[in-house]
């Protein structure tokens, strides 16, 4: 049975970049797909875009900040579908700055959207998942940054090294259900991610260069193509860029030379 095939997606943040490509991935495969987004217009035009190629798509303006939003969209998606399979809790933004002297205001709304959001989202769709025992799958969107710190990016990496955690935690949980779960791990894609942070936060967007990054830019597409991979072969990490393994095992390396040096007789 394909896992697509007459089955209902959910995708927050859906009103453009990832979250647009996933629900464009999944609609391509056959699946029915659920648009949620606090940009009304924006979410009207990919839900357009969607419906012209012939998709079944339904788009449900969300704020994910709130806990209530949350279970409307299951409410209105169980009530246009009777059901949900896949889960992408997508939505999110990418502040730039120091940790030190950093305006508590944006430490709020980073982890109320990047975190909380995610966590709305279980709870208001995994219950349901469960009961229905029809299996799915759970995409929580991290980022490289939630699994290595990066400089200028404090309070992104806090929030998304959460939901690496939070993820980990949730396939563990859900082992047996047949619902598995994946963490979304991309490095640079080709998204508005910057000017969305800037807005989402009440800025004017960055004049400022945030310095170089590591990597490639890759499409939002390419993203997309990689978590239906993800979800064909239940894999709990989706990984995006080659220049990421190497990154990874020099953090691992680091660690594991603790042991090496450590005197544990103290």
């Amino acid at each position: 049975m394909d896992k697509f095939e007459d089955r209902v997606a959910v995708v927050t943040g859906g009103a453009g970049g990832i979250g647009a490509a996933l629900a464009a991935a999944f609609a391509s495969r056959g699946a029915r797909v659920v648009l949620a987004d606090i940009d009304e217009e924006s979410l009207a035009t990919v839900r357009n875009k969607l419906a012209k190629r012939g998709a079944d798509v339904l788009a449900v303006p969300t704020d994910v900040r709130k806990r209530e939003s949350l279970f409307e969209l299951a409410e209105t998606t169980w009530g246009a579908f009777g059901k949900a399979h896949i889960l992408c809790n997508n939505a999110g933004i990418a502040p730039f700055g120091p940790i030190v002297g950093a305006d508590p205001n944006d430490w709020k709304i980073t982890m109320d959207i990047n975190f909380w959001g995610v966590v709305h989202g279980i709870d208001a769709f995994v219950p349901r998942m469960r009961k229905q025992k029809a299996g799915g799958h759970i995409v929580n969107t991290a980022s490289m940054a939630g699994l290595t710190g990066m400089l200028g990016l404090g309070m992104y990496c806090a929030s998304k090294f959460a939901v690496v955690g939070l993820t980990e935690s949730l396939q563990r949980e859900l082992r047996g259900t047949g619902i598995g779960v994946s963490v979304l791990c991309p490095m640079i894609v080709e998204t508005e991610i910057g000017a969305n942070s800037q807005r989402a936060l009440g800025k004017a967007p960055l004049v400022e260069d945030p310095g170089p990054l590591v990597g490639g830019v890759i499409s939002a597409e390419e993203v997309a193509a990689r978590v239906v991979r993800a979800i064909d072969r239940n894999d709990l990490y989706i990984l995006t860029h080659p220049e990421q393994r190497a990154i990874l095992r020099k953090r691992a390396a680091k660690q594991d030379a603790m042991f090496e040096v450590d005197d544990w007789s103290l």
